[in-house]
């Protein structure tokens, strides 16, 4: 059955979500209506939530890690999705500007990640809605047994999948030391060891440090000992072929420079902080060293392509990175939950 009307999540202003009505645009030759299920909320969208992105813009009917069924479809789609299918989101894209045609989808020169791309009036892609119809190019097929919540993480793995692929991880060889055992971080550990490299984890919250050892993880507590130091120990003397800085922070960032190798060794840049944190870099350092700094922000057609065979196939398990389900009704207490220090994603029920 095709509803009339949708409801989705919101932010109207600093601290304030909530739940808005509005009717079911028409379902158009090329795009599916898709049945979410399950929205989680990211950093991006609960640091709106805490006045930290403002410049995203209100109202945000945000969300973008989301999963569901397709339950109708266009008469240009074909049989490249079936009602019944499970899909997770990728985001819009115009297909035809020199970003899309690099596949860099993420940065499309026309239709904007957080633009009014689907409302007059709302910015956003409207993850926090219960049904939406989007484009079918802006989906990929997931496995009907993995949990919508853990489906959604097609995107943030997306990234993380960039990530790995710019940092050239050598698998066998690589020793990857990840700073912060958030949900990101973690995320990069567990693709970093999908990549074949050995990981060591970083954290100084002990529920997070208890997680990254039920992951399997070698880890270290910079509370009880020198991180870098025992970086080094655990290495042989030698340092970390690549430190991955998970948690947008000054402390991580210098910690990064003296933990890896003196010699070709490689920094991943991949958290963004608000403020931005600051980073004592000796430019010197960085030419004898050989050294690389790496940023890395979204993703192309193929990651998003890439994350989807992980999730599916298990070689990457998110189980543990959902910290709790919470009903769209109650989508003020999801983002207080999601913003709180040390939780892991809080996945959104919308059905």
């Amino acid at each position: 059955m095709i509803p009339e009307k949708i409801k989705f999540g919101c932010l109207l202003e600093k601290g304030v979500a909530e739940v808005k009505e509005m009717k079911l645009p028409e379902l158009k030759e090329d795009e599916l209506l898709v049945k979410q299920e399950a929205c989680n909320i990211c950093t991006t969208d609960y640091q709106q939530w805490l006045g930290l992105r403002e410049h995203q813009g209100y109202p945000m009917a945000g969300g973008h890690e989301c999963s569901g069924t397709v339950i109708a479809k266009g008469a240009a789609v074909g049989d490249i999705y079936e009602v019944g299918d499970k899909v997770s989101v990728v985001y819009d894209y115009c297909g035809y500007c020199d970003e899309c045609k690099h596949g860099e989808v993420t940065s499309c020169e026309n239709i904007k990640q957080f633009g009014k791309n689907y409302s007059e009036e709302y910015y956003g892609i409207f993850g926090f809605a219960n049904y939406f119809i989007r484009k079918a190019k802006s989906f990929v097929k997931m496995n009907p047994e993995l949990p919508a919540s853990e489906a959604a993480f097609v995107e943030p793995l997306s990234s993380v999948i960039q990530n790995m692929k710019k940092l050239r991880v050598k698998s066998g060889t690589d020793t990857v030391v990840v700073i912060g055992a958030g949900t990101m971080g973690l995320l990069n550990a567990e693709t970093a060891r999908a990549f074949g490299a050995r990981v060591i984890v970083s954290e100084l919250m002990e529920k997070k440090l208890n997680v990254a050892q039920e992951m399997g993880f070698e880890t270290i507590n910079p509370k009880e000992v020198d991180a870098v130091a025992k970086v080094k120990e655990l290495t042989n003397g030698k340092g970390a072929d690549i430190v991955v800085v998970a948690v947008g922070a000054t402390a991580a960032n210098n910690q990064a420079l003296e933990m890896v190798k003196p010699k070709d060794g490689k920094i991943s840049m991949y958290a963004a902080g608000y403020p931005a944190p600051d980073m004592d870099v000796d430019p010197n350092k960085i030419h004898y060293m050989r050294l690389e700094l790496i940023g890395t922000y979204g993703s192309t057609l193929e990651d998003f392509a890439d994350a989807a065979e992980m999730l599916n196939t298990g070689r990457v398990d998110v189980s543990k990175l959902v910290e709790t389900h919470i009903p769209l009704a109650d989508i003020q207490e999801a983002f207080k939950t999601a913003s709180t220090p040390g939780n892991f994603r809080v996945s959104v029920t919308l059905n």
